[in-house]
């Protein structure tokens, strides 16, 4: 993480003019929110199916070419390891998931049912079902419950624990969703999915702005942490720097020093090249002091 201290009053106090809102507006942008965030869940669960596929295809594979071939339990290790060496940083590919991928495929051998129910639901859930319960008809009644109530992976284990299935009759046409709720704990744990994002590869990405929003939800005792003197002014601020937009992660002022402090929250280690240019051209044009968190602070 960074600390760059920078004096750019004048340029941010033009982005923070307040503007009066037309009529409509604010209904609008209700409006708006809500057709973002249905959007992002259902390119979430988009997302999830081609994952389900794509694993329950590997699974298929790979039992196919055990029963007819009769490969050894260690090509799974071996698979894992030239997998892991091509896709790094892929968790999805281990010797323990490929195994996973293949009891997937063989507790469900019928694409309609993977198509029309399987691949709805995460990867976690998939797994926790395929361990907790053997028979077919009694998972088939804990997946089909789980999309229709949204539930989360917890939620799903404490059901079967607690056997509902006894409890709320074995019938599986009580259930007439197609996806779970948009405001579901499986929506928002699925926008989260550690699985998918490796899927895609922006993990580090995701991350980067996972803890962005736990230090903005804990800023009092970011705050604190920071010393005295330190107010917060924004998140993701835009400023335009010899005509190129910069987005700064956090952005505070400090009433003694009279000065802004930008923190650029960087998962690891640099993951790009602009990770580590952003702070650098902020320096060049603003004349800049960097200093990591520890310095500055012992500085003052």
């Amino acid at each position: 993480m960074w600390v760059v201290v920078v004096n750019i009053r004048a340029r941010l106090n033009s982005c923070h003019r307040a503007s009066s809102s037309p009529p409509g507006y604010h209904e609008l942008l209700q409006d708006l929110k809500g057709r973002i965030r249905a959007a992002q869940v259902q390119a979430a669960f988009a997302v999830n199916r081609e994952l389900i596929l794509l694993y329950w295809s590997i699974g298929r594979d790979l039992s196919q070419r055990f029963a007819a071939e009769e490969w050894g339990g260690k090509i799974i290790d071996r698979l894992a390891r030239d997998l892991q060496t091509e896709f790094p940083g892929v968790e999805g590919f281990s010797p323990r998931n490929l195994r996973y991928m293949r009891s997937l495929a063989e507790a469900w051998p019928d694409e309609e049912i993977l198509q029309q129910l399987v691949a709805k639901l995460p990867w976690s859930h998939n797994v926790r079902v395929l361990d907790r319960i053997k028979d077919r008809p009694t998972r088939e009644w804990y997946l089909r419950a789980a999309v229709e109530y949204g539930w989360s992976r917890d939620v799903l284990v404490l059901q079967i624990k607690s056997g509902l299935h006894e409890r709320e009759g074995k019938a599986l046409t009580n259930f007439p969703r197609a996806l779970p709720p948009p405001d579901s704990d499986m929506a928002e744990q699925i926008l989260k999915d550690p699985y998918n994002f490796d899927f895609l590869t922006v993990t580090a990405t995701a991350r980067e702005r996972e803890i962005e929003r736990g230090l903005l939800t804990h800023l009092r005792d970011l705050l604190l942490e920071l010393g005295r003197g330190f107010s917060f002014v924004g998140s993701q601020v835009p400023v335009i720097v010899d005509e190129q937009t910069f987005y700064i992660d956090l952005l505070f002022y400090h009433v003694r020093l009279h000065r802004y402090f930008v923190f650029d929250l960087l998962c690891g280690r640099p993951h790009n090249s602009s990770s580590v240019a952003q702070p650098v051209m902020w320096r060049s044009a603003n004349q800049a002091a960097i200093f990591t968190p520890f310095q500055y602070l012992n500085a003052t």
